[in-house]
């Protein structure tokens, strides 16, 4: 068994960090530019995309989960750690998912035109804004969860590298090159 996460699995979780970070920093950002203007429309535009891809990312590493066994922690960890560990995970991976799901779907059903990369999406035939707030407002309410659950995951494999001095963050991290 290896002793690293596959290739592809690395590469996604790293790129879930940047889409994340984008995603967080756009909607964070977004009361800097005036309303209505070119830089806010772009932060709203970049915003809905970097949470689309995090959806697709996502759903990609579910697949790669399915694909490729977890490389064991060595030494190993206590079985609290463990379920704990699957726990913060599941919940990662359900937040992440659900988010974009409802964001999305908000906009769809608001009736009002919205953009994916620059394109402009397609609105429900039969638009229902009552519905589309209630998403928009879960969304929103939900979407701090994020900030504690990412700073509980970052802290986790810091303290275990640091503190335990396991490879818990080491399987996470890409291959250095040989020169």
């Amino acid at each position: 068994m290896s002793v690293k996460y596959a290739g592809p699995q690395i590469a996604f979780h790293w790129l879930t960090v940047v889409l994340l970070t984008l995603a967080y920093a756009t909607i964070e950002l977004r009361g800097f530019a005036q309303r209505g203007s070119w830089q806010g429309f772009a932060m709203i535009i970049t915003h809905f995309s970097a949470g689309f891809c995090v959806l697709l990312v996502m759903l990609a590493r579910i697949f790669l989960r399915f694909r490729h066994r977890s490389p064991a922690i060595k030494p190993p960890i206590a079985g609290w750690q463990k379920g704990l560990s699957h726990l913060v995970h599941a919940a990662l991976y359900a937040l992440f998912i659900v988010l974009p799901i409802l964001g999305l779907t908000s906009r769809y059903l608001s009736g009002r035109q919205w953009w994916l990369f620059g394109a402009q999406m397609p609105v429900s035939a039969t638009p229902n804004p009552e519905l589309a707030r209630t998403l928009i407002q879960l969304h929103e309410t939900l979407a701090p969860l994020g900030y504690w659950l990412i700073g509980l995951h970052a802290l986790a494999a810091l303290f275990h590298h640091y503190f335990i001095k396991d490879d818990t963050l080491l399987r996470m991290m890409p291959a250095r090159r040989t020169r």
